[in-house]
């Protein structure tokens, strides 16, 4: 095991020591011996089964069947989500087909950050991810099943999902995807189309024009944004079927990983001799291996605050020191857009998840002694899922990459380290993500321009007054601001004027997309204005430095004495459902700390 690794990992255990044990003990307690479904009085049982089939009715009444709760994110206008329809149907046929029940136990919302984007209705996208937990909760509430497969892909989904899940962390979960849509524009012309647009030298129907190529058909975006990292997450962390993640929907293999994670979560049960609890699986290790994963391919940049909240779920503690510090022993091995031109499905052509694992697992850069869905060991996921005679199998991957533009091998990486890195200083901490900007990028000092929304700063873009090298501030954008919304819509306009050959970076408490690309930015910045950061005592003409390369971010006035700038949050209180947020605004956590509105559960065992 790499030295870096093994270090980071035993100070998060030692860290994490008293919440961990808290958290399995607060598990254990909670499933009594026997199946929960069979300790039931009869008129709860008889509510729980009164819809179902009658030879359901029978088997769920009856001893010995297992049961599994599906809990799906479907809805028509997420195109990722959208193949989840047929799902719950395809789930059934295989559960009977293996002698159990599948019942539907409940629905979670799912938004859609790309509709959202740059609209009021991303105020709420952060905080949708703890209310997908609550949702999940209250579907697994009933108790009355054996096991869960969960369906979800997106961006505040997977969390979502996960973090509810582990308070049934005592039954076996497994992550069942849906695959990315095919190919579209690639992923250079459409950047191109944005920054005409944002200059002027195309109009909305070109643009339309150029996203809907993109975006053209049911599956997930194609680009390496938070919701393909995701995938990547539940693989790494052994959640998922090995290699299915960016299997596309129409394929045929796809029904048969669906039919085949029935099967895989039947025999991770109680009942069984291959018992493996969420609880168990989940541990500190299994939370490095998803750091990893995320530093090698130089995933989305709000995963550093995921990773977190899922982390404090399970009683695990993570904070960004740990992500910087991993990430300069970690290489990045992938160069998927925005980190380069590919999409996921050149990269899962290329050689995609399992060959990153066995690389990694091979340079001692990955914990191989975990529990995962298919057993004991990492290694079960440095393999492919392949179709031979309409039969599923797996293979071990390819030991060379089929595309060395879009993956590489250990030995020969893109970067040295990882995409992510830590800067701090008289500003408070922020995250920085490397993998897509170029070396001659990632260090500016430049006079800032204050700007309390996005709109402010557009108007001065349209107006010519950013023609010069500047770090744009934008404030009041964290979680207890306004919900912390995604600054994507800035990426086009940054992108025109570091083009034109200003050095410019963005330094926010708000986040930026998966996607963001090749402008220095310094997002998730802590603490935010909102909560009496720093970064709210910046004015227009102050010099700031941001230096991923040696960690900085600071200023050179004293901010100590210096008033905060006011910030008019009552625009974001209103409209869109925002005003029934209020309570998630008013009790969020810190970004570091993963900006959930959860706080940690004390929990002491009874007498």
């Amino acid at each position: 095991m790499h030295e870096t690794v093994k270090k980071v990992t035993e100070r998060i255990q030692l860290r994490s020591a008293v919440t961990r044990r808290a958290y399995l003990d607060r598990i254990d307690s909670s499933q009594p011996g026997g199946r929960r479904r069979q300790l039931m009085a009869c008129s709860n049982l008889a509510h729980g089964t009164a819809a179902c089939s009658a030879a359901d009715k029978t088997r769920l009444q009856a001893e010995g069947i297992l049961n599994i709760g599906i809990v799906s994110a479907y809805n028509d206008m997420l195109s990722a989500h959208q193949p989840y329809h047929r799902y719950p149907e395809v789930i059934r046929a295989a559960a009977e087909q293996f002698g159990a029940v599948a019942q539907f136990a409940g629905g979670v919302p799912a938004m859609c950050d790309g509709v959202t984007q740059g609209e009021a209705g991303m105020d709420l996208s952060l905080f949708s991810r703890d209310v997908i937990a609550l949702s999940t909760a209250v579907a697994l509430s009933h108790e009355m099943f054996d096991a869960v497969l969960c369906l979800g892909i997106c961006d505040k989904i997977v969390p979502g999902l996960l973090i509810g899940a582990l308070s049934f962390g005592h039954l076996p979960v497994l992550f069942v995807p849906a695959g990315p849509m095919p190919s579209g524009v690639s992923n250079r012309e459409k950047a191109r189309v944005r920054e005409a647009y944002a200059q002027g030298e195309a109009d909305r129907k070109d643009l339309l024009a150029s996203e809907s190529a993109a975006y053209h058909s049911p599956g997930t975006c194609t680009f390496y944004g938070t919701a393909n990292s995701n995938q990547m997450l539940m693989e790494f962390m052994g959640l998922q079927l090995p290699g299915g993640s960016f299997v596309n929907p129409d394929h045929p293999m796809r029904d048969l990983l669906t039919a085949e994670a029935v099967s895989q979560v039947l025999q991770l049960t109680a009942e069984g001799e291959n018992y493996t609890p969420l609880a168990r699986l989940l541990d500190e290790k299994a939370i490095v291996n998803g750091m990893i994963g995320l530093l090698t391919t130089g995933g989305s940049t709000n995963h550093t605050i995921h990773l977190v909240a899922i982390a404090r779920a399970a009683g695990i503690r993570i904070d960004w020191s740990d992500f910087a510090e991993v990430s300069q022993a970690v290489p990045l091995l992938a160069r998927v857009y925005p980190n380069g031109l590919a999409d996921v499905n050149q990269f899962h052509a290329a050689g995609g998840l399992g060959f990153l694992v066995r690389e990694l697992l091979e340079a001692g850069l990955l914990h191989d002694d975990v529990f995962t869905i298919r057993g004991r060991g990492l290694h079960h996921f440095a393999s492919v899922p392949v179709l031979e005679n309409n039969r599923l199998h797996w293979k071990p991957a390819e030991q060379n990459s089929g595309d060395r533009s879009v993956l590489r091998e250990f030995a020969a990486p893109f970067q040295q380290e990882g995409g992510l890195r830590l800067v701090e200083g008289n500003i408070g901490r922020a995250m920085v993500k490397i993998s897509a900007v170029a070396e001659e990028h990632q260090a500016i000092e430049a006079q800032a321009r204050v700007f309390t929304s996005q709109d402010a700063f557009i108007e001065a873009f349209e107006a010519g007054d950013l023609n010069r090298d500047l770090v744009a501030v934008v404030i009041g954008q964290g979680p207890r601001a306004n919900g912390m919304p995604e600054l994507h819509k800035l990426t086009p306009f940054l992108g025109v004027l570091q083009n034109k050959g200003y050095r410019v970076a963005l330094l926010t408490d708000g986040r930026m997309s998966g996607a963001s690309g090749k402008v220095l930015a310094a997002i998730q910045v802590t603490p935010e204005a909102a909560n009496g950061g720093a970064i709210a005592r910046l004015r227009d003409g102050d010099q700031v430095r941001i230096d991923a390369a040696a960690g900085v971010l600071e200023t050179d006035q004293d901010l100590t004495d210096r008033a905060a700038i006011s910030i008019d949050l009552g625009r974001h209180n209103h409209g869109t459902g925002r005003e029934l947020f209020a309570m998630f605004r008013q009790n969020a956590g810190s970004a570091e700390q993963g900006a959930s509105i959860f706080k940690d559960c004390e929990w002491t065992p009874a007498n």
